[in-house]
């Protein structure tokens, strides 16, 4: 038994056993019991911080940089509701509203996802609030009545190597073009806007191909530049020859010419437009970006030959210029060279008495080919044009003003030759030159009425009214003298007369024995008239009859 417990305990010392009497029982096998060092209810935290942190992570990967927009007001922005959106797909979200009392507007900052901000963060980049609007291209961001306002952006369609920007200042007014629209767009110079606004239409053979974008005035401050965007392909068509003109509203003219009325679309003339259209058919050459043209007031204007530099000219009108206004035509036998710029009043101290200084501007080039000739002789414009002008003032050159219109009174300047003029003395090297006028045809035409005027004035009207009061009373006299004795002897003569064309009457009366008398005669004297035509014939076949007597008949005898 003690070797038996020996082995059962593996040589360990082991209790003894107590004896009962009985069998003694085996001693019992206390193993210790192993300490878990692990639980597995840890696992809902760590997978919870696990989760955590891969939101977390995947929350930083997505986020973006953080950009600020400065608005005149933030009407509408809500922080953590208005979202940014580029193409109608959220990119970012408004994390603060704040306001920067320095510049006096809002400061909009919003979170960006990363997946594009490199895109949106360039400098040429665009933000504006979208909320419904009335405009003249129509109603937009009706959509934002039940979504609420939003943040829109625009970006360039290329990405350059630019550096980044992250602050960046606000539209009050959504752009009328965006970038990814394909077009081109090119610049206007017009002397004024007229009733052009940003999204007045453009149109090409009265179709709409693009708008107004965008306008300013010039740095000089004597024109303004007007930006307008033609939609492709039809861009193609804006040539480097291409003339514009302002197609807005109703044009209506009143001139030498008559009355004028050029209407366009209802809608330019509601909201203004412009024109174009090439001026050579046969150039397909599109025009460069950003091109600059002259907006003309007209088709007429646009259409027109080139005039190149105009020069400015003087006229100095001792007379009335009633009828005479700014615009009016300077003509030069029915070929219209300019056209007058301005109307003052003057003091010449010589003469001691008021004129009218009217301004003109000219365009030489519409001479000719006679202009071109002088050019090709003096290099210098300036000179070239002193002779020019020097040369026809010589030949009788001068300005006489005319009426052009008899029915409103307006008057135009017309030069021409009038060579029984006296010579004046004319510098065209001055500027800007004097050009000599004469009297015009209503002047001239008041002189003659004056002058019969005064030699009227200076008849002796009273003496021959005297006069003629006295003839008037001798003419009555006699008058009265003849009706008193001459009346009744011309009446007793036609009393005669009278009786005498009675009897007339009563003798060539058909019945009486006169008139049978009468109408006898006329027969034989008919008969006498058959019978000496007869004899006039037969002579003039016998004229020897007269000598020979009549002709035998000729007798013929049978053989």
């Amino acid at each position: 038994m003690a070797e038996q417990q020996e082995d059962n305990t593996g040589g360990k010392e082991t209790t003894p056993t107590r004896s009962t009497g009985t069998t003694p029982l085996p001693p019992p096998n206390v193993r210790p019991r192993k300490e878990q060092r692990f639980s597995w209810i840890w696992l809902v935290p760590l997978l919870a911080v696990a989760m955590g942190a891969g939101l977390l992570l995947r929350d930083w990967m997505n986020t973006g940089p953080t950009i600020t927009i400065a608005f005149e007001s933030a009407e509408g922005i809500e922080v953590g509701q208005t979202r940014v959106r580029y193409r109608d797909v959220a990119i970012g979200t408004v994390t603060d509203v704040r306001v920067d009392h320095e510049r006096g507007k809002v400061l909009v900052s919003a979170q960006l996802h990363r997946d594009g901000a490199e895109y949106i963060t360039q400098p040429d980049s665009r933000f504006w609030v979208v909320r419904p609007r009335l405009g003249v291209s129509g109603i937009s961001g009706l959509g934002t009545l039940l979504s609420g306002v939003y943040i829109a952006v625009d970006t360039p369609r290329t990405q350059g190597e630019k550096q980044k920007a992250y602050e960046f200042e606000g539209l009050e007014q959504p752009p009328e073009i965006t970038s990814e629209r394909p077009g081109t767009r090119y610049m206007l110079k017009a002397e004024d806007l007229g009733s052009l606004d940003i999204g007045s239409p453009v149109y090409y053979r009265r179709i709409q191909v693009g708008q107004v974008i965008a306008y300013s005035l010039d740095e000089s401050g004597r024109a303004v530049n007007i930006q307008i965007f033609i939609d492709a392909p039809h861009d193609r068509h804006v040539t480097a020859d291409a003339r514009f003109w302002n197609a807005s509203g109703i044009n209506f003219n009143l001139d030498a010419d008559g009355v004028s009325i050029q209407t366009g679309s209802l809608a330019s003339v509601l909201a203004g437009g412009v024109a174009f259209a090439p001026a050579d058919e046969l150039d397909v050459k599109p025009a460069e970006a950003d091109a600059v043209f002259t907006l003309h007031e007209n088709q007429v204007q646009a259409m027109a030959d080139p005039d190149g530099e105009p020069i400015l000219i003087e006229f100095h009108f001792h007379q009335s210029v009633r009828g005479l206004k700014v615009g009016s035509p300077v003509d030069f036998r029915g070929l219209e060279l300019g056209n007058i710029i301005d109307i003052d009043i003057e003091f010449d101290r010589e003469r001691r008495q008021f004129f009218a200084l009217v301004r003109a501007r000219i365009y030489p080039l519409r001479f000719g080919p006679l202009f071109d000739r002088i050019m090709e002789v003096d290099s210098d414009p300036h000179v070239a044009r002193a002779r020019f002008l020097e040369g026809m003032v010589a030949r009788g050159l001068r300005a006489q003003m005319r009426a052009a219109n008899l029915l409103t009174g307006q008057q135009y300047v017309a030069l021409d030759f009038f060579k029984n003029e006296r010579e004046v003395e004319f510098d065209g090297t001055a500027y800007p030159p004097v050009l000599p006028t004469i009297a015009g045809d209503f002047d001239r035409l008041q002189q003659q009425i004056s002058s019969i005027v005064r030699k009227v004035d200076a008849l002796p009207i009273d003496e021959l009214v005297s006069d003629l009061r006295a003839t008037l009373q001798a003419a009555t006299a006699a008058l009265t003298s003849v009706d008193d004795s001459v009346t009744p002897e011309l009446k007793a003569t036609l009393v005669a007369v009278r009786k005498t064309l009675a009897k007339v009457d009563g003798f060539v009366s058909e019945g009486a024995s006169t008139a049978g008398g009468l109408e006898g005669t006329m027969r034989e004297l008919s008969a006498a008239a058959r019978a000496l035509r007869s004899l006039a014939d037969y002579l003039q076949t016998q004229p020897g009859s007269l000598i020979r007597g009549p002709a035998r008949d000729r007798i013929e005898v049978e053989p």
